[in-house]
This record gives structure tokens, sequence and C-alpha cells, in this order.
């Protein structure tokens, strides 16, 4: 019961991070014009990589690990299945990001000067990531209630 509370509880916490996170990595790309505001935006993209690691670990724990419902209550839940989408599309639209950042750094580190020209586009891409994390949010706290359920109506009565 401990282990469960814990993991229910780090994990809403990683949604508030990674909440924070991408939206402060989405404001310095906004207005990333210059190396300068370089710094504030690894240091956010860092916190949004951290809060995303913890939410796919605990999330894994909860949905296959024993500690919740187990596999398959959440494999026949219409929300966990909205959940997981928005998800994958969060981790699909990450992919051009990431690399540019990974790109970013690494001409910092060798001293050079990275093409930011895209640093607007990348900050659309987090205001539609920072949409559908609010989605996820949606889906869980439908499902820990029983809404969605299948098979039920939408009071989680059958």
């Amino acid at each position: 019961m401990l282990v469960r509370w814990l993991l229910a509880a780090i994990h809403l916490l990683a949604f508030g991070f990674a909440l924070a996170s991408i939206v402060r990595r989405s404001r310095g790309l906004r207005r990333c014009t210059s190396t300068e505001g370089l710094p504030a935006i690894f240091s956010a993209d860092n916190g949004w990589g951290g809060s995303a690691l913890v939410l796919i670990v605990t999330g894994a724990m909860r949905a296959f690990g024993g500690f919740e419902k187990g596999a398959d209550y959440y494999l026949h839940e219409p929300l966990f299945h909205v959940k997981m989408g928005a998800f994958a599309l969060i981790l699909l639209l990450e992919i051009a990001p990431m690399m540019a950042l990974l790109r970013w750094r690494n001409a910092v580190k060798n001293g050079d000067v990275p093409d930011l020209t895209h640093a607007p586009k990348y900050a659309r891409i987090g205001r539609w990531q920072t949409l559908l994390l609010v989605v996820m949010v949606f889906a869980a706290t439908g499902m820990a209630r029983g809404i969605g359920l299948a098979g039920m109506g939408a009071d989680g009565a059958s």
C-alpha cells in the first residue's frame, strides 16, 4: 500500500515538473536570439528530460509492475489509450527539438555558435507538448475516478 501511494505521488509530481520544464523551455526558445539564453534553455530541457524519465518509470511500474490494478485493467481502459496516445505524440514531437538541442549543446561545448533559426519552431512544438501533457493529466485523473471504464457508463456504473 505504501509503495502504491509513493509511486502515485511521485508520478503526479513528475507531471508538475514536466509541465513547468516544458513551459520554461518553450518560453526560452521563443525568446532565443543569441547564445546568451542557451544555459536557461538547457537547464529547462534537463528538467523536461528528467521528469519524462520519472514519468516513464513510475508509469510503467504502476501499469505493468503489479503495483496497481494490473496490465489487463489498463489495456482495456479507453482513457489509458488516450493517455498513451498523447504520450506517443509528445515523444514524436520531441525528436526535432531534442536533436537540435543536442547539436546546440555540442556546438557550445566546442566553442561554436549554433544555428538558432529554428528556435521559434521548437517553441511552438513545446506548446503542443504542453497541451498533450494536460490531456494526459485529464485522462489519468479520469481513470482514477472510473470515468471511461470499458463497458460502463460515464458515472462508472454498469
